[in-house]
């Protein structure tokens, strides 16, 4: 009878500590995923943030031509530049393509931000895990592995229209063609439309990067107690 008893206790307290180690492990799974959950949070309103203050400020008048990430004539197109100057009409061809080059960006930045949340929804945690704890530039780098080429795509036929808009495209083809008109000259007819796209994503990406350095590396750019939390030191 006492072997009964001892035997019917031992199982009890092993039962007992089996159900305490399955309550501790699902108390520690929960924090983890929690904790995990969070870093998710966290990234998710850090790029929402660094996004909208780059589209922001570069779809603004002036966003781009006012700023580092300006676009300047592609090297392509640089000796045609040089040589129309000459021309009779093109004195100012330069500084006029650049402003029209740079209009078109501000123009097509605007479509950028439901873009870029899609991407930032499709993140997961264990994505968000390993940026957060990543290089000071690892948002901007899954970004831009996961939205570039939509972006690119969206982009190409508002930068398109908006050249249009602006009558760039007809005024580089009258750039090209007095070119193409001086005696001795290599005959070229080289495109605007994705020198453009490029340099203009180029720049977002460049911004968001800066704002995301920001958020990891100055608290005061922290604007959340969950920022705050997520990318403390």
């Amino acid at each position: 009878m006492r072997s009964l008893i001892l035997f019917y206790f031992l199982f009890l307290t092993f039962s007992a500590q089996a159900q305490i180690k399955d309550i501790l492990n699902k108390a520690k799974n929960t924090i983890e995923n929690q904790g995990q959950g969070e870093y998710a949070s966290g990234l998710k309103e850090a790029l929402e943030i660094g996004v909208g203050a780059a589209v922001d400020k570069l779809s603004a008048e002036k966003g781009y031509l006012e700023s580092p990430y300006k676009i300047l004539i592609p090297n392509e197109a640089q000796q045609i530049i040089n040589k129309v100057k000459m021309v009779p009409g093109f004195q100012d061809v330069e500084s006029k393509l650049i402003d029209q080059m740079n209009k078109a960006a501000e123009i097509a930045a605007k479509k950028a931000t439901p873009i870029f949340v899609d991407a930032i929804k499709q993140m997961t945690i264990q994505d968000a895990v390993s940026i957060v704890k990543g290089s000071d530039n690892a948002a901007t780098m899954y970004l831009q592995k996961t939205s570039r080429q939509n972006l690119y795509n969206a982009f190409l036929p508002v930068i398109q229209s908006a050249l249009d808009e602006i009558n760039a495209r007809t005024y580089w083809a009258s750039v090209v063609k007095a070119y193409n008109s001086i005696p001795l000259v290599k005959k070229v007819n080289p495109s605007l439309d994705q020198h453009v796209n490029d340099k203009a994503l180029d720049g977002l990406f460049s911004l968001i990067a800066v704002k995301e350095l920001g958020i990891r590396s100055d608290v005061n750019q922290r604007t959340s107690d969950l920022l705050k939390r997520v990318f403390q030191k």
